[in-house]
């Protein structure tokens, strides 16, 4: 599905955005064959995260799909590595961006698809296969969200401009160094509450404005690439923990744009 009033200077992104959208769908209905199954087998990678059939199955499907439409476009997978293109785009997949709620069960994990240029998220997609929840954006188009076969409309962020009245999200409790904890505790403290409605759907309800914050002390690319130009797009903002905007950095701080320099404030301590 194509976002509306693309304009012709940006065909070659929404020819991308169409298939990652389609891709990110099938992908991520693929993965429902296994969720909440019994006999799941889940096994664990090199750094001890775990993994499963269906991160894999979900991941070569979107890599396929790839390959067919766009094959001179590289390819950056959590599960499969790089593949090398030649077009100057490259395409970064997470297949499952939440695995221990999906192997738990929980439905807040996603599917998460991006292209990248010169080290720049030109869009993302990322569907919630477990609330049929869907929401893409691409670089000057806006950012769209779609809940199963309702309409879609425009995602935004909220309006809210006080620390004191925000809600923050995280994918874990805590931070790994003293110096982060002692921030991330700093700003919970802060904010109205805090809840760990993590990975790619604290991102997601950052950008269609449920709420305020969200903190990842530690991720990688793939779990970046997709969320900056939702965010973005939605209003909002995608940073380091320093204010830089960088799907590299290896940590990140999606705010709604109003509450970043009061964040900045104490991640920055």
């Amino acid at each position: 599905m194509s976002t509306p009033n693309a304009t012709p200077a940006s065909s070659e992104i929404t020819a991308r955005l169409d298939l990652a959208r389609s891709a990110a769908l099938e992908a991520g209905q693929l993965t429902l064959r296994y969720f909440q199954t019994a006999n799941l087998a889940v096994e664990r990678k090199a750094d001890d995260s775990p993994v499963t059939v269906a991160d894999r199955g979900a991941e070569e499907l979107l890599r396929q799909r790839i390959a067919e439409r766009f094959a001179a476009d590289g390819i950056l997978g959590e599960e499969f590595g790089e593949t090398p293109g030649s077009s100057g785009y490259r395409w970064i997949l997470d297949p499952i961006d939440g695995t221990k709620s999906f192997i738990s069960g929980v439905p807040l994990y996603g599917t998460m698809v991006a292209v990248e240029r010169d080290g720049q998220a030109l869009l993302g997609v990322v569907y919630i296969p477990g609330l049929d929840e869907c929401i893409h954006a691409a670089i000057g188009q806006g950012a769209w969200h779609q809940r199963g076969q309702g309409p879609l409309t425009r995602a935004r962020v909220s309006s809210r401009d006080k620390l004191s009245d925000a809600v923050v999200c995280s994918s874990d409790g805590g931070a790994l160094d003293p110096a982060k904890q002692q921030a991330f505790d700093r700003l919970r403290r802060a904010a109205r509450f805090s809840r760990t409605w993590g990975d790619c759907y604290g991102y997601l309800l950052v950008a269609t404005g449920r709420v305020e914050i969200m903190v990842d002390p530690v991720l990688n690319v793939w779990d970046a690439a997709a969320v900056q130009p939702i965010v973005t797009e939605a209003g909002g903002t995608f940073t380091d923990w320093q204010g830089n905007p960088s799907i590299y950095a290896g940590e990140s701080i999606a705010t709604n744009s109003h509450l970043l320099d009061q964040v900045l404030a104490i991640t920055r301590g």
